[in-house]
């Protein structure tokens, strides 16, 4: 558990909390939404001046490799651990909203793929359009999978998965990132 000195934040949750760090992902995934909707209104003022060009390095950079790794997490580690947990039991509900999740999954993969197209375009400074529209569905979609996740998913996990399966998606999601955090 992260610890806060008065007058500080507290750390950022570890893999070594994992339901604590995919919640904090979540929160990093919805700034990340933030800028590019603020991404979208200054390319057409001010094109893909230098601003722009960090931006969406920065934000091309995040859903290239931390939230690839959040959703391997969910889908390699935390579905089969709480799927697992409710073995020998009805687990009908479990299994649709592990389903949707990974439906969700896929969908906000399709919705990413021409966004990152034009992310990578003004990463470049080379000048482009980064419709509000297009933002703005990929944003609502990770919002509204995010509080399924938060409201639904890591409750569950919270009060199903094992402490040695937590420990397991632990191990795991150290591997993935190589040793380091989210």
């Amino acid at each position: 558990m992260a610890v806060s000195f008065p007058g500080g934040p507290a750390a950022a949750p570890t893999p070594d909390d994992p339901l604590g760090l995919l919640s904090a992902c979540h929160g990093r995934i919805a700034r990340q939404c933030d800028t590019l909707r603020r991404l979208a209104a200054h390319l057409p003022a001010h094109g893909s001046d230098a601003a722009a060009q960090v931006a969406a390095a920065a934000v091309v950079r995040y859903f290239e490799t931390a939230a690839r790794h959040h959703h391997e997490d969910e889908e390699e580690d935390l579905f089969p651990a709480l799927i697992e947990s409710m073995a020998g039991s009805d687990a009908v509900c479990l299994h649709a909203l592990v389903d949707g999740l990974v439906a969700d999954h896929a969908r906000l993969a399709a919705l990413w793929t021409p966004l990152r197209q034009i992310l990578g375009a003004v990463a470049a400074g080379r000048p482009a359009e980064l419709p509000a529209a297009q933002v703005e569905a990929f944003a609502t979609a990770y919002a509204e999978h995010i509080r399924r996740e938060e409201d639904e998913l890591l409750p569950l996990a919270a009060r199903l998965v094992a402490d040695d399966a937590l420990a397991a998606i632990s191990r795991a999601m150290k591997a993935r990132r190589g040793g380091g955090t989210a």
